[in-house]
């Protein structure tokens, strides 16, 4: 048995002023549950997300459930969060009188998910044209503002929230930064045992884009050229590699090695093809939006490309793509360049 004041310091509590977890050795737990709420309501709600003509803002937290914490065990903090979240949003376009309303759902926003993989699906209460270009700019743009408030509120959890959780050591008036590390409870993350270092508050996302449109004539029936684009065996031909494709409302596709993928928005056989359509060295998670409106004449097909979202930077490149890897190839493919 040991001798008075030769204990185990794990249990020698009355040199400590708190008297409290000395070194930090027990695990202590404090609910980030409330917290969470009212810092991701002050994130989100009024978020106002604007650019090029369209504006757009979060009028709602319809919904917040799930739960939070921050545990401290051995100097380690151990953060837990999950949340289900729906927000209600409403946006207008430049010189229209109708506002366009809609939906968020960010189903799985957790420690095991980096917040670039959390899903998030847009959804619109209207249709139209007009409906359709504001929600494909929240669908890019959008995503990515509400990404970077998420990203605010997981920085304030573990850097504002956390406080107090774990305590000097005997002797020590602060605790000391390489004392400290964090640790998630996922069982997929990579853990982090660094020490927590304060970043720089960025909140918005800013990206120039243009619009791009295209004539182009073909000879074949509309009927044709619309199967070009959603047959598998017809883009695997004119693409020459391997496609993937699901040519229906909300059908992904990737093309040309994965440097092009997207969705399928909306299909009129022979008449009209829409779909998010995004190059991979685009901005993360930044989608554009493409219309190929497809009219037959006498002895030809006349086809519309309008592209809206296009980073600027990019508009003369994707221009020139759109020629070379789609109209010129499937015109060599299919003989659509020449007369029948």
């Amino acid at each position: 048995m040991a001798k008075w004041g030769e204990g185990d310091p794990r249990w020698i509590v009355e040199e400590r002023p708190d008297a409290t977890n000395v070194n930090n050795w027990h695990w202590t737990e404090k609910n980030a549950g409330p917290w969470s709420k009212d810092r991701l309501k002050e994130l989100l709600n009024n978020l106002k997300i604007a650019q090029n003509g369209i504006d757009c803002n979060i009028t709602e937290v319809e919904k917040l459930d799930g739960e939070a914490s921050a545990n401290n065990r051995k100097g380690k903090l151990i953060f837990f969060y999950e949340w289900d979240i729906k927000l209600k949003w409403e946006g207008l376009l430049a010189g229209s009188a109708d506002k366009i309303k809609g939906e968020i759902h960010i189903p799985n926003l957790s420690e095991e998910n980096d917040v670039s993989e959390v899903d998030m699906t847009v959804t619109i209460k209207s249709s139209g044209d007009e409906a359709q270009r504001v929600k494909a700019f929240m669908h890019s743009i959008g995503k990515d503002i509400i990404r970077n408030q998420l990203t605010e509120y997981i920085r304030s959890l573990k850097e504002e929230f956390s406080k107090g959780l774990i305590l000097p050591k005997k002797g020590e008036t602060q605790v000391k930064p390489d004392n400290v590390s964090t640790i998630t409870s996922g069982f997929n993350k990579k853990v982090n045992m660094e020490p927590i270092v304060s970043a720089p508050k960025q909140v918005g996302c800013k990206l120039d884009t243009k619009n791009i449109e295209i004539t182009e004539t073909f000879q074949c029936r509309a009927q044709e050229f619309y199967d070009a684009l959603t047959r598998i065996e017809m883009v695997t031909a004119f693409t020459q590699g391997h496609v993937k494709l699901e040519a229906e409302k909300g059908g992904k596709f990737t093309l040309f090695g994965g440097n092009i993928s997207g969705e399928f928005r909306e299909l009129v056989p022979g008449k009209k093809i829409v779909q998010y359509w995004r190059y991979k060295q685009w901005p993360k998670e930044h989608f554009s939006e493409v219309t190929f409106n497809i009219e037959e004449k006498d002895d030809n097909t006349l086809v519309t490309l309008k592209q809206d979202l296009v980073p600027a930077s990019e508009v003369e490149q994707t221009r020139e793509n759109w020629k070379r890897y789609y109209f010129d190839s499937i015109k060599r493919a299919f003989g659509f360049g020449a007369f029948l």
